[in-house]
């Protein structure tokens, strides 16, 4: 039986619900689970909360023995953004491996097999797919989360990811609304600006979110990005224009709408997150994720006081916070009547590298040899934006070294040349594999290669970003994405497996 609120007023319990807080640890704490008596009714899950399958199953069903119909969100899109498997690598590429393979059965069976295990570990709403259209090539928090650059493709492969994770009773939350493809700055950092058209918005960003709405996705997430052919103002987490009039008017859009992380400085540093919030659901939106980086009983307090206090003071509508919970709740019961029977083992459980493997594409100047000793593997790594984080290990070193025993790496940053030279000396005599990720985004990381294949011709360049930048080398593989299955799939061609 469902707990509802006891000892909370309408009002408070309504600032609750709207909610989507994140905590620490891999089990919940008295505060979490007392907020969930009081009418918090979803929690957002992280890469820190998730030890194993079983641990999560245990965690999840911890929450539900305090409130039955709570939301268990997560983001899992697969590929380089994993939380189920963020200490191995996912076993799912990402959306732009799915895309280059330009399969929409493929995609819908990833997902929803991507779906199964989310709902077997008691996970109900995943904060993907991400339908940006990844125009700007240097892009340097989308990229390999889109399914690409032609909105077409990215249209139809977010309708199908949709239906997957769908069909295994894991609510999508498409992202991030109005498109975020087309920026040069994370919002993480700072607040990205979109200076295209309406008309380009409408047939570039905004069509591959009709195809998610037509596809019946149960979660829109709003992005904090500025589109001033749409609100000059305000970004459009906090804005009315692109929330109600847009997503809800226009294009008819009847679901749960989310933001994106309200403590990413694109709000934060501008807003805070308690104006933030309150702007944000006067805006439209129906739920507050915030728990990425603050996650703790205090950041829950202030948001509800202040979506509180702002009813009380005039600013906020009681009706649309009533709204937005209720928004909230219906979301909740779908997820309850959705619910899939556990997996009778007609899941696609090696889906993935089969994805991974189909969406490898190999350039060579002459035929190629695969290796017979162990290389060595120069790893030239990027910082890795907040989205993917630093703690998910990538490339083909691992693989390799299971294929090919006595395999070394080394990892590597600019200055290029210098780097390149100290892989040289590291690599000696053996076969050198260098391991790039979006080179076009990084002028030293193409240095690194200009001095490395000028040394040595006969090296294999595996690039496991956007292969923007031309093949060379001696074979070139593009991964697209740096999942554990991308790079298990181009170690085996390595070694011809």
């Amino acid at each position: 039986m469902t707990t509802f609120a006891s000892g909370t007023d309408t009002l408070t319990r309504d600032a609750l619900t709207v909610l989507q807080p994140g905590f620490t640890g891999t089990t919940a704490p008295d505060w979490l689970l007392r907020r969930l008596g009081e009418g918090l009714a979803s929690v957002g899950l992280f890469g820190r909360n998730i030890a194993s399958p079983e641990q999560l199953a245990t965690l999840t069903a911890q929450l539900r023995a305090e409130r039955d119909d709570v939301l268990v969100a997560i983001d899992e899109e697969g590929g380089d953004v994993t939380r189920l498997e963020v200490r191995s690598g996912s076993s799912f590429p990402g959306n732009h491996a799915l895309g280059a393979v330009d399969d929409v059965e493929l995609t819908r069976e990833v997902a929803a097999e991507l779906g199964r295990r989310l709902a077997a570990c008691g996970v109900n709403l995943n904060w993907a797919p991400s339908a940006d259209v990844n125009s700007n090539p240097a892009n340097p928090v989308i990229g390999v989360r889109s399914f690409g650059a032609d909105t077409a493709l990215v249209a139809r492969h977010t309708a199908a990811y949709v239906t997957g994770l769908q069909s295994a009773g894991v609510a999508a939350c498409t992202k991030h609304f109005p498109g975020h493809g087309d920026t040069a700055v994370d919002s993480h950092h700072a607040l990205p600006r979109i200076d295209a058209s309406s008309d380009v918005l409408s047939d570039r960003e905004l069509s591959p979110f009709r195809a998610a709405i037509v596809a019946g996705t149960r979660a829109v997430m709003s992005a904090h990005i500025l589109v001033p052919a749409l609100d000059p103002d305000h970004p459009a987490t906090l804005s009315r224009p692109v929330l109600t009039d847009l997503l809800r008017g226009e294009l008819g859009y009847t679901g749960l709408i989310v933001t994106d992380g309200m403590e990413m400085q694109a709000i934060a540093a501008t807003y805070g997150i308690e104006r933030g919030s309150v702007l944000a659901i006067a805006a439209g939106a129906d739920a507050i994720c915030v728990g990425g980086g603050l996650a703790d009983d205090e950041t829950v307090r202030r948001l509800r006081d202040a979506l509180v206090a702002a009813v009380r003071s005039g600013e906020l509508p009681e009706a649309r916070l009533a709204e937005a919970a209720e928004r909230v709740r219906e979301l909740a019961h779908w997820t309850a009547t959705a619910a899939v029977p556990a997996a009778d083992g007609t899941g696609r459980t090696d889906i993935g590298l089969v994805a991974a493997r189909r969406a490898l594409k190999r350039t060579s100047a002459s035929p190629f040899t695969p290796l017979t000793e162990p290389p060595y593997v120069a790893a030239f790594t990027p910082v890795a934006n907040i989205a993917v984080g630093e703690e998910t290990p990538w490339g083909v070193a691992a693989e390799l070294a299971r294929l090919l025993p006595g395999t070394e790496t080394g990892s590597y940053s600019g200055p290029g040349d210098q780097a390149a030279l100290t892989a040289l000396e590291a690599a000696g005599d053996r076969r050198v594999v260098a391991v790039v990720r979006d080179e076009h985004r990084h002028p030293w990381m193409a240095t690194a290669l200009d001095t490395l294949l000028e040394s040595r011709p006969d090296t294999i360049v595996v690039e496991m970003g956007v292969p923007q930048a031309s093949p060379r080398g001696a074979l070139h593989i593009a991964t697209y994405g740096a999942a554990r299955v991308c790079g298990r799939a181009a170690a085996e061609v390595i070694a011809g497996v």
